[in-house]
């Protein structure tokens, strides 16, 4: 025991300065919690502020905007979860057809580039790009007789937009699961097929999809973890006041209501209901990644 202790001992030395700063920076801060039952004073400071309980819960669910709110997240999260299985997914299986190592790796190089970018610096490429006035494909409906659309403000177009432009960040960096499932594909089965008879759209469809799909499975439970993150940064940098009845989320408002208004506790409620509905469905995803995938965390 003694022994075992001297040998993992300087591993666990390396891992305390991570450590320290996991516990300063992420379980510190989790005391700024109790703002969600209080009604914060900044003078009084976070322990002498009156306390209200749920108050502040009551008041955001009575809140006009917050259902249509809940609605935008869960139905804008939903929407980039299953575009961004089924297009990675797609864009693999394409990349894994094709001969050439050169082309392979110039076609991966393109489409994992968008990923690398921040929001900051898409959403006023996306702004140029899809004014109805000046921007390019404004200008192409223009020319060809159609009336321009306005992306990133008309409220019925905005979600799609959003799910649009985050799949196509994305897409490319999500293949690399996908294509590293592929190589684990047993030729044989390949060598099988093709004696069997079965062409490429054959091979395809009864060995390659049936050997990925378990990587699928698990990647699309694995990500109802995330059904209540909408995005925040593609949101923020993207919206207006004219697309808030389609495009407000719950971390834009918390921003709003936060920051902007200085409505800290009610704020602080709203994250702290997000953290407890992403926790649940974090600890679903997890089960159900054990018991269809046989997934374990350790």
């Amino acid at each position: 025991m003694k022994k075992k202790f001297v040998y993992t001992l300087p591993f666990y030395l390396m891992l305390l300065p991570a450590m320290v700063l996991l516990f300063i920076y992420n379980y510190i801060p989790m005391i700024g919690n109790l703002m969600a039952f209080e009604r914060f004073n900044a003078v009084r400071g976070l322990f002498k502020s009156q306390w209200i309980g749920f108050d502040n819960f009551r008041y955001v669910f009575s809140m006009p905007d917050t259902p249509q709110v809940l609605w935008n997240t869960f139905y804008i999260a939903f929407l980039k979860v299953v575009t961004g299985i089924i297009i990675p997914v797609f864009f693999a299986l394409l990349i894994n057809e094709v001969g050439s190592v050169f082309y392979k790796r110039l076609i991966q190089t393109i489409i994992y580039f968008p990923h690398f970018l921040s929001w900051v610096i898409l959403a006023g490429i996306l702004i140029d790009v899809l004014s109805p006035s000046q921007g390019v494909i404004g200008r192409f409906f223009t020319f060809v007789g159609l009336k321009p659309i306005f992306f990133l403000g008309d409220p019925k177009v905005f979600p799609y937009t959003l799910v649009f432009t985050e799949s196509w960040k994305e897409f490319g960096f999500g293949t690399i699961v996908y294509l590293a499932a592929l190589t684990g594909i047993d030729p044989n089965l390949y060598e099988a097929a093709m004696i069997d008879g079965a062409n490429r759209w054959q091979q395809t469809f009864y060995v390659t999809i049936p050997g990925i799909l378990p990587i699928v499975m698990l990647m699309t439970i694995l990500s109802m973890g995330n059904i209540l993150n909408a995005g925040f940064d593609q949101v923020f940098n993207l919206y207006s006041p004219q697309v808030y009845k389609t495009g407000d989320i719950l971390d834009t408002l918390v921003y709003r209501m936060g920051l902007i208004d200085a409505q800290y506790g009610v704020a602080t409620a709203v994250g702290l209901f997000k953290s407890l509905i992403s926790f649940v469905m974090l600890a679903v995803s997890y089960t159900l990644a054990y018991r269809f995938t046989d997934y374990r965390v350790f």
